[in-house]
């Protein structure tokens, strides 16, 4: 058994699988926000990555993504605020002592940067609890100088590829192995 949760199941290549939603999240200033964590096995590596997470039993992806996006910052919005997806990927990686692989959506939203009204965990998983270290919003200059990892990668790049408006196309990402 792993520590993950119910939403990983083993696939057919042998590692623990789930389907994620994911939301890039703009202000009006095009900043975005985002999450640093890290992994209880490797508590030195931290990086930043998009707010979402695992898409439940019977969920679509854009009303996994709103859920996501309410549970971790308290920013509550519609399905119909939502664009996209504007990118899918899939990646590989280890988490939480096990050997993962997540295909994502991601959509993008705009909120006020005082929707963001501050840190609030009563929605968080135990995991979260124990790997999300904070929340900040990331101008595209500063996210593309910072020194730690960033997920998606060249987040700074993709960002701006979708400003001043998303063109409608789905771009996949391929596969990522971090």
């Amino acid at each position: 058994m792993h520590a993950l949760g119910p939403e990983w199941q083993p696939g057919p290549d042998g590692l623990l699988f789930r389907r994620a939603a994911r939301v890039i999240l703009l202000d009006e200033d095009d900043r975005v926000l985002l999450m640093r964590g890290h992994d209880v096995d490797q508590p030195e590596r931290s990086w930043w990555f998009t707010v979402g997470g695992g898409i439940d039993d019977g969920e679509d992806a854009a009303h996994a993504a709103v859920r996501e996006l309410r549970e971790e910052t308290g920013i509550a919005l519609a399905v119909s605020e939502l664009v996209g997806p504007v990118f899918t990927r899939s990646a590989i990686f280890d988490f939480y002592a096990a050997h993962c692989r997540q295909d994502e959506e991601l959509f993008l939203a705009r909120v006020p940067a005082a929707a963001f009204a501050g840190t609030d965990r009563a929605g968080w998983t135990p995991i979260e609890l124990d790997v999300i270290d904070e929340l900040r919003w990331w101008s595209l200059d500063d996210l593309e100088r910072v020194d730690i990892e960033v997920f998606p990668e060249n987040l700074h790049a993709l960002v701006a590829s979708l400003l001043p408006a998303w063109d409608g196309t789905t771009r996949h990402l391929g596969l990522a192995r971090e």
